[in-house]
């Protein structure tokens, strides 16, 4: 019997590679593609638990599945350094760069 590709397995790898790629995009895109991509290994993940020997191309789903979570990591630690950003500087002062740059200096002053 001739083995047949796992579904999506280039795909979750592809899904795994963007979500740390994009992970400077302000953790939202990257945060999207990781949870996909580790929604979809673990589907085949257990359809290859099912009958391992129908299937190749497990090898792209394990590594997709692992950069998915690394993704979803970074993309989870990005969000949460743009809360405390704004949290710190006020959302008005992201659109003044001569605000931010005061908010900035004040913060760090007052950390030291």
């Amino acid at each position: 019997m001739e083995q047949q590709k796992l579904p999506n397995a280039t795909l979750i790898l592809v899904f795994g590679i963007i979500s740390i790629v994009t992970c400077c995009c302000y953790g939202i895109i990257g945060l999207i593609f990781g949870i996909v991509g580790l929604i979809l290994a673990n589907k085949a993940t257990n359809l290859y638990a099912v009958n391992p020997s129908n299937y190749e191309g497990y090898n792209n789903v394990k590594l997709g599945k692992t950069l998915s979570i690394i993704g979803i990591v970074l993309n989870i630690l990005v969000i949460i350094f743009f809360i405390w950003i704004i949290s710190i500087i006020g959302w008005d002062a992201l659109q003044d760069e001569e605000l931010m740059r005061e908010r900035m200096e004040d913060y760090f002053q007052n950390v030291q």
